[in-house]
């Protein structure tokens, strides 16, 4: 027995648009290579292209990219339209997004019959603090008709209690949009990703947005978006790479992951993660954890 999933991850790289409507089809082509997939992923924070829309946007200061706010009715209505049109699954990526008197890094999920999820960004990357973003506080899995899943955005996938706390939910799948500001930041990314799979024995999409616009604000990306599970024998990449992108090239990557394996493996799988930290989970509450321990007092300067 086989439960596939087919998965289209868009690789998305920013440049300079005119209009909402240029940034659509840019879109739009990319949902055109994405036809039949269960599932489709657009990468974190993708629409700071609008921002490019702006006025004399190249002299505009880094704090102001929370403006494109002003696109947030457009790119939700859009996206909803695009999910019921294709009768797919949109992860709309992230944006940035007015809330509570403050802005939020806010992932969507579309469905065929409209919004089926939303997702506060938990942990804020220290760069993102130049733009005043605040930090939701709540991580939940929910139910697609062909998987449980769970949103990590980017710097979130880093923070191991956060797919933890998912895969305790019953996700299968951890869904990745990210923007990382180099190489370096990617890489971080990847590798958290990678251990997740391993950690939780479950699925992990990491959707990554590219992009250099030189002459302004905006933020470089790097970007080799892909599909990945447990480093271990049902799948045939030893390294646990389903599928992988070209490195900074605006593409869709297509894979299709198995979801009874994931069970298979978690009941009979050579390194049983999921089960054994379970299963220690008394030990792991004795132990000291830097977590509960208070903070250590500053030592006092002693004069000489």
């Amino acid at each position: 027995m086989t439960r596939p999933v087919s998965i289209a991850v868009c690789q998305f790289v920013i440049k300079p648009v005119r209009s909402f409507d240029a940034f659509a089809r840019q879109v739009c082509r990319l949902l055109d290579e994405a036809k039949g997939a269960d599932l489709v992923l657009f990468p974190e924070l993708f629409t700071l292209a609008l921002f490019t829309t702006f006025d004399d946007w190249r002299n505009k200061p880094l704090k102001d990219l929370v403006k494109v706010d002003r696109y947030t009715k457009e790119y939700r209505a859009f996206f909803a339209d695009e999910a019921k049109r294709r009768q797919q699954h949109i992860v709309a990526g992230s944006h940035l997004e007015k809330k509570n008197g403050g802005f939020l890094n806010v992932a969507y999920v579309y469905g065929p019959n409209g919004l089926v999820h939303m997702h506060d960004k938990t942990h804020i990357f220290p760069a993102e603090a130049q733009w005043k973003t605040g930090e939701g506080d709540r991580m939940e899995a929910f139910d697609l008709p062909f998987a449980r899943v769970g949103l990590n955005v980017c710097y979130e996938a880093e923070i191991p209690e956060c797919a933890a706390t998912l895969a305790e939910q019953g996700a299968e799948i951890i869904l990745c949009p990210s923007f990382t500001f180099s190489e370096y930041g990617f890489w971080r990314v990847r590798h958290s990703a990678q251990a997740r799979c391993i950690e939780n024995q479950l699925y992990f999409v990491h959707c990554a947005t590219g992009g250099k616009v030189p002459k302004g604000p905006l933020p470089n990306g790097w970007t080799r978006s892909s599909i990945l599970s447990p480093c271990d024998t049902p799948w045939p990449a030893p390294n646990g790479v389903v599928a992988e992108a070209e490195t900074n090239v605006e593409m869709v990557l297509r894979g299709t992951v198995d979801l009874d394996l994931l069970q298979q493996n978690r009941a009979n799988g050579v390194a049983p993660t999921f089960r054994d930290r379970r299963r220690r989970a008394d030990c792991y509450r004795a132990w000291p954890s830097h977590l509960d321990l208070p903070a250590k007092p500053k030592a006092r300067l002693r004069r000489v």
